[in-house]
């Protein structure tokens, strides 16, 4: 599947990076092309592109593209990519994924333009190889658990391709494994509701969405089997910061005895930091919160705290599944990388 549209969420072509502007879905399918890591930088931090794997792969792309410019305007490659990796690495901070595919692409600068792009592309086919992994490492796992409930987006949209949890909960549906598919709607961008229910119709997929507050009930009225989710980073201690929202849903399933599974590429893994405690919480425009659809629904005066992200503590995350291995953070912690 690429993002239930025929083509990729994130892609390369003629020099240029190309998206789908996940900010006007469902609505509309909006193919935008970025030619400057200034505005590679405006669609990541107003979730134009987004998602953990994806944006892993607009860094590599994002330092490409500040190469071929720079090439371009004949400026100085070094200072070009550096710039531009200071740019794009504030764009959202918790999402180690991001730092990661800089960082792939940057390793490859002293072989220039061509050395850049072939790494940056590299980091692309990569990515859809290995979610497609963590799908069928995932179905593998939850065997048996025929009702699953996601949280926030972690598809084809979240990805180049494939995805993380809904690559799990397509593997599951081509086994005929799947009975239902519970949508938490995803305050207060409805990424639950506008992209993960978008991406299940076109799969055909049972599914239903839920309003967040409603998950917990759910789960302990013994009509969920199982949570599934994605993340974008893991501490070393198996702490996962993920979509907010992610924690109530952990807890529920911990109460309930079910399993909660993080789907997630090693690259989520950042074993440089040790704990949740450490990792950045991404604080958002108040106005996501304070306004729907353009309009005020908070009283003149009211603040709002809008927290992008929230970390559940490793003991209640029952695995974290990589298109490498299963983790199990109560006997595996702390957590290593395998390229280490």
């Amino acid at each position: 599947m690429k993002a239930a549209v025929g083509v990729r969420t994130i892609d390369w072509a003629d020099g240029a990076i190309v998206i789908i502007d996940q900010t006007a879905l469902p609505l509309e399918t909006r193919l935008v092309t970025l030619r400057t890591v200034e505005e590679l930088r405006d669609a990541i931090r107003r979730l134009a592109v987004r998602g953990a794997m994806a944006l892993g792969v607009a860094g590599a792309l994002g330092i490409a593209l500040a190469a071929s410019r720079a090439r371009e305007d004949r400026r100085d490659l070094d200072r070009a990519v550096d710039e531009a990796a200071r740019v794009l690495v504030a764009a959202r901070p918790t999402a180690v994924n991001l730092a990661w595919g800089i960082g792939r692409a940057m390793a490859a600068r002293s072989g220039g333009l061509e050395a850049i792009l072939a790494e940056a592309l590299r980091v692309l086919e990569a990515d859809v190889a290995t979610n497609r992994s963590i799908g069928k490492r995932g179905a593998d796992l939850l065997a048996g658990k025929r009702r699953i409930l996601t949280h926030c987006n972690a598809g084809a949209l979240a990805g180049a391709e494939w995805g993380t949890a809904l690559a799990v909960v397509r593997v599951l549906h081509e086994r005929g494994a799947i009975d239902e598919v519970f949508v938490s709607e995803t305050r207060p961008l409805l990424q639950g509701a506008r992209l993960t229910t978008w991406e299940l119709k076109d799969l055909g997929v049972p599914h239903r969405v839920i309003v967040d507050g409603a998950a917990a009930s759910l789960i302990l009225g013994g009509r969920v089997d199982a949570v599934v989710v994605g993340a974008d980073r893991i501490a070393a201690s198996g702490d996962v910061a993920n979509k907010v929202g992610t924690l109530s849903h952990a807890l529920a399933a911990a109460r309930a005895g079910i399993p909660f599974i993080v789907a997630a590429p090693e690259s989520t893994l950042d074993p440089a930091t040790s704990s949740g405690d450490a990792i950045v919480i991404e604080e958002r425009d108040e106005s996501e919160v304070l306004e729907f659809a353009g309009q005020r629904i908070a009283p003149p005066g009211t603040r709002a705290l809008n927290l992008a992200f929230d970390v559940t503590p490793a003991d209640l995350v029952t695995a974290i599944v990589t298109e490498r291995r299963v983790i199990r953070p109560a006997v595996d912690a702390p957590i290593a990388s395998l390229d280490a």
